[in-house]
């Protein structure tokens, strides 16, 4: 994470589309088409959920997609851009395992990385976990307003969250058997209560449009509590469930990447995939996250690496690129004089007549 490049988010910007610019700010202002509904205050309505996997951002959950937004941004104001002086001393607190990073004042206290904080955000107070010890940045790379910690998380707190998980697993087995009644298709993907119990939040997927206002109110009705139901999309399914990769290891987006990235199928063209969908594909059935870690070094090495197909001369002859590896910089060639043995050269030890044969 490079300063000059990072703004700084604390709990009060919000902003319409869902977006996360390039800059880095994050923004948790619910994005229009997101399927949300309230329960307990009066004002619920038909979900919003659409098929082809839309998750809380209002946009296709595909490749290259937004990922879920989290709405604990906004609230009352904290330090505005007037009171900013020129440094400023912040930590990064993230809610979820592999979460995205929030930025607080520590209030003049010092707090250990692992260690749990209490916050306020616009969901009410929260505990998070500390993910980035106090550090001090440039005034001007903070966007305002930044809240201030309210206090490190004492015994009693984590007691009250330890009992907020049980009472979460006791929520989704209502909410499953309340679906079953009004036969609904949704599938519960997770449960979250908020730290001081205002509210009660249930992620689920769903393949149509759900239209679960008579679900809410009789939530709501036994939780005595604010009800929101959100769906998600396949990738966002994945990132909360957990499971295990092709390689054998945890997936990536549930075990270190605090936000989707841009994936497309010209990165695994690039890389020599197969495009066989099965062989690209990740647990979630999008394209896998893991295909954009060394594009930036492909692109750098495609660029000086002879195509497939082009006619290049060697120490051996002329004869046609029939393989390429850009990583190692090396191309195989099947020689005009020994077609039956195609030989590997380095980059450098061929010249290239022709890139294609129809040149």
């Amino acid at each position: 994470m490079q300063d000059e490049q990072q703004k700084y988010q604390g709990p009060g910007e919000s902003r319409a589309n869902g977006q996360t610019p390039a800059d880095n700010r994050v923004s948790g202002a619910p994005a229009p088409g997101q399927q949300r509904a309230a329960g307990g205050s009066g004002n619920s309505r038909p979900g919003g959920g659409r098929s082809g996997g839309r998750g809380r951002s209002g946009r296709e959950d595909r490749p290259g997609g937004y990922s879920m937004k989290d709405d604990r941004l906004g609230g009352p104001d904290g330090v505005t851009a007037e009171a900013l002086p020129e440094t400023v001393e912040v930590i990064g607190v993230s809610f979820r395992h592999a979460g995205k990073v929030y930025w607080f004042a520590p209030g003049g206290a010092r707090f250990e990385m692992g260690s749990s904080v209490v916050v306020e955000t616009s969901r009410g107070m929260e505990i998070a976990r500390v993910s980035v010890p106090n550090k001090t940045v440039r005034g001007a790379d903070i966007v305002p307003p930044l809240r201030t910690v309210v206090r490190a998380a004492t015994e009693d707190d984590m007691a009250r969250q330890a009992r907020n998980r049980e009472l979460e697993n006791e929520a989704a087995v209502v909410f499953r058997e309340k679906v079953a009644l009004h036969r609904l298709e949704m599938n519960l993907v997770a449960v979250e209560y908020t730290f001081d119990n205002a509210k009660l939040l249930f992620y689920y997927t769903a393949e149509t449009r759900v239209d679960f206002r008579e679900l809410v109110k009789d939530l709501a009705s036994v939780f005595k509590t604010r009800i929101e139901l959100r769906q998600i999309g396949i990738r966002d399914e994945a990132k909360m469930m957990g499971g295990i990769g092709v390689c054998g290891r945890a997936l990536c987006c549930s075990s270190f990447l605090s936000d989707f990235v841009q994936v497309s199928i010209k990165m695994a063209k690039e890389q020599n995939f197969s495009l066989n969908s099965t062989k690209i594909s990740g647990a979630c059935g999008r394209l896998m996250c893991c295909l954009r870690y060394e594009h930036e070094s492909y692109e750098e090495a495609v660029k000086t690496t002879p195509p497939n197909g082009a006619y290049v001369s060697t120490a051996d002859g002329n004869g046609t690129i029939i393989e390429t590896r850009p990583l190692a910089q090396t191309v195989r060639v099947r020689l005009e004089n020994k077609p039956e043995t195609p030989k590997l050269y380095r980059c450098d030890e061929v010249t290239v007549i022709r890139r294609s044969k129809h040149e």
